[in-house]
Order: structure tokens, then C-alpha cells, then sequence
């Protein structure tokens, strides 16, 4: 983002304004091409449609580059990346999205670090030229984390991303260094897939005190919905009152889909640990695990949209695709 003089408010920027601001960039040496979206977007505006565009530009110039840098505004940030890695099939080249918390142009922005780090990160090899880090990660306040496993935490800090259930896979300083143990290393090569349907029937409902069972039903009810991202209590824990078991038992016996997810910021869900999460478990809510409120909505629609039944698609919600739960 730049700021508009005229009002003062933020608005998108493109490439050749970036370079003006940060022209470090042409002193790594390496060939560094730019892919603009006419126009920008708000990251608020971020949809579906544009997961694809960005995979599939990605795709078309998959062989031309070591790495891949995306300039992505931080409010959906972690959905975007979260998206993308499940959408790119036999990656095995770095996509590091990064931003920054202050507009590119002001004297104290975060966002100049942020880029340059971001396109060393993604150039980086291993001693057998192989990419150091080939996963989509989120770059960030000299963190390096899986995009799958983020979570926007802060809006005014430059430490706006966490992981809280990953370890970080790199921490810039002086160097910029790797653990590589926590990176995803493909262990077959194949030909980069985009994989870019995706069924949007879908909708977080995030559990309160003092549900109103007239409104909270209506919302369950919703028409032609194929899946619930439910944000519970704790470790999975939601009311025990008998409408809102009903209601939730009633959709499931329809095929609606229902992730149980935590709306801690660390932790996993760990259904009938309590009796609170027991009978969830028993009328079929699916336990997300440690996975992010993120990773959940954007990893049921992709899995919603390639046409598979609803025992397959339980299945692929229990196991990890791409890293962003622990097995």
C-alpha cells in the first residue's frame, strides 16, 4: 500500500513505485521480473478467483525461476498462502508471500525489509541446488513460517504473523538461517499441478456464551451450505444444550461437513477429552486438531471442490496434505 496524499488513506501500489522505494533490490544481481494485476486489489477483496490467478501465473512461469515472491496485503495474508498450498500440486520452489504493517513510502516501513529478505529468501539453494526452502511460507518481521500453519495476530505491531503450533523455518539476523528439519523437502519429483476448484458453500460459525438458539439455528440452516468451520472452546468444547447438539446432529445426517477448530491461538482441539466435546464427536464434527482457522475454510473448500465423496473428504480432513496439521 501507498498513502493518497489527497486523503490520506491506503490504497494499492504497483511494481514500478515499489522499486523507487526500495532499490536495494537491484543489488542482489539476480533477475528479478514483476507480474502486476491490473487492477490491485485490497487484500479485503481477496476471493477464490484470485487464489487461482495467482497459482496459475505461478504455473505459466514455474520453470523460468528459482522462487517466487508474493506482495500481499497482511488481512488475508494466511488464507491466501494457506490456499495456495494446497492448490499447487509437486511444488518443489519457494512461493514466500510477505507485506508490511506501514505503507511502503513512510520512513519507518516494514515493508522494505520485508521484500528484500523475502526475495533472498526465495533465490536461496541447498549445497545440491536444490531450492532451501520449497513450500509456500508467509515472510515476516525476519520470521520465516509455513503459510499454512499462520495466523494474522496483531494489527499495529510489525510482528503481525505467528505460528503458534510450527516452529519457525527460518529467523533472519546478521544471516538468515534455515532449520531445515521443519521444512517439507519433496521426496518424488513431478510436474507442477494447480489444482483450482473450489466449493465457497461454506461458513465459520464461532461459538459464544448465550447463543440465541433462534438465530445460531437459522444460521446452521443455512440453504445449499456444504460446510461448517466451527470455533470452539479450548480443546473442542462447545454448550452442551440439547438445541444446539440437535442442530448441529441435523445438518450432519444432511452431508454438511462440520471441522471442529480451537479458537485458542495455540493448541489443538482434542474431542471427548471433555464431555462438553464427547457428543460433537459422536454425531460426526470432525476434529481440525492443531490446524488454523485459516487452513480449515480454505482446506474444506478445496477439498469440497474436486468432487469427492463425503468419507473421502472426511478422510483428507484427518490427515495433513501439505504440513498444516500434526500427525
Amino acid at each position: 500500500m501507498v498513502q493518497k496524499p489527497e486523503t490520506g488513506s491506503l490504497a494499492p501500489v504497483k511494481w514500478d513505485q515499489i522499486v523507487e522505494e526500495v532499490p536495494e533490490l537491484m543489488k542482489f544481481g539476480y533477475q528479478i521480473d514483476t507480474y502486476n494485476f491490473n487492477p490491485p486489489i485490497d487484500s479485503s477483496d481477496m476471493t477464490p478467483v484470485v487464489w487461482t490467478k495467482i497459482a496459475r501465473t505461478i504455473k505459466r512461469n514455474y520453470n523460468k525461476y528459482d522462487g517466487f515472491v508474493v506482495l500481499h496485503g497482511t488481512d488475508t495474508m494466511s488464507y491466501t498462502a494457506s490456499a495456495l498450498s494446497f492448490m499447487l500440486e509437486n511444488l518443489d520452489k519457494p512461493i514466500i508471500f510477505t507485506g508490511s504493517q506501514l505503507p511502503v513510502g513512510m520512513i519507518r516501513t516494514d515493508g522494505k525489509e520485508n521484500l528484500i529478505t523475502a526475495v533472498e529468501i526465495a533465490a536461496a539453494k541447498r549445497k545440491d541446488g536444490s531450492s532451501m526452502v520449497p513450500e509456500v511460507c508467509v515472510y515476516f518481521d525476519f520470521q520465516l513460517f509455513r503459510g499454512n500453519r499462520t495466523t494474522k495476530r496483531d494489527s499495529e505491531q510489525f510482528s503481525a504473523f505467528g505460528s503458534e503450533n510450527y516452529p519457525t523455518l527460518a529467523k533472519a539476523g546478521i544471516d538468515i538461517v534455515y532449520n531445515s528439519e521443519f521444512i517439507n523437502y519433496p521426496k518424488n519429483k513431478g510436474i507442477l499441478k494447480v489444482n483450482s476448484n473450489f466449493n465457497d458453500q461454506v461458513g465459520i460459525l464461532k461459538i459464544f456464551p448465550g447463543m440465541n438458539k433462534e438465530i445460531i439455528t437459522s444460521i446452521l440452516e443455512t440453504p445449499n451450505i456444504k460446510g461448517w468451520v466451527l470455533e470452539s472452546f479450548g480443546s473442542g468444547n462447545v454448550p452442551t444444550s440439547r438445541w444446539f447438539l440437535n442442530a448441529i446432529k441435523r445438518i450432519i445426517k444432511r452431508g454438511v461437513m462440520v471441522l471442529n477448530v480451537t479458537q485458542c491461538e495455540g493448541g489443538k482441539v482434542n474431542m471427548g477429552h471433555y464431555e462438553t466435546s464427547r457428543e460433537l464427536q459422536e454425531v460426526g464434527v470432525i476434529s481440525g486438531n492443531d490446524i488454523t482457522t485459516e487452513a480449515a475454510i480454505t482446506k474444506l473448500m478445496f477439498l469440497l471442490g474436486q468432487g469427492l465423496s463425503t468419507s473421502e473428504i472426511q478422510i483428507y480432513l484427518n490427515k495433513s496434505l501439505n504440513g498444516e496439521i500434526s500427525e
